[in-house]
């Protein structure tokens, strides 16, 4: 984390044994060890947070990315559906238009033609 050499640290620990005394100095390095401890499981916490942070908000944005694919899905799917109701209607209607006119057709047929009983009668037999 700090750049700090071997020399520079003898040259601190002099200089706090001459400010603090040999009697505080142990009390004073056992808390400066506490703090830093402290200080080093808070930093990893933040770290760790800001990780669980990251990643929840990938998870979020792959959430909101599926969620818009499947209503694009959605969508395109109903409109397949009605597309094709459409053009289902349209075939049936043609297709009971064309029934419409070939049964037209065929009662304007058989009316027009004469009787088959008619048409088979032999000459032949005379009434008697």
């Amino acid at each position: 984390m700090f750049d700090i050499g071997f020399s520079e640290l003898l040259v601190i620990g002099i200089v706090a044994l001459v400010v603090i005394g040999p009697e505080k100095l142990p009390r004073l390095a056992r808390t400066l060890g506490h703090l830093a401890g402290k200080l080093q499981r808070y930093v990893s916490d933040v770290k760790a947070d800001i990780n669980r942070e990251i990643e929840l908000e990938d998870l979020r944005k792959m959430r909101d990315s599926m969620q818009q694919a499947a209503s694009d899905f959605q969508g395109n799917f109903a409109a397949e559906v009605n597309k094709t109701e459409a053009e289902l209607k349209q075939a049936a209607e043609e297709f009971n238009q064309t029934t419409d006119a070939i049964n037209k057709s065929l009662d304007a047929a058989q009316t027009a033609e004469p009787a088959p009983a008619e048409q088979n009668k032999p000459e032949d037999a005379k009434p008697a």
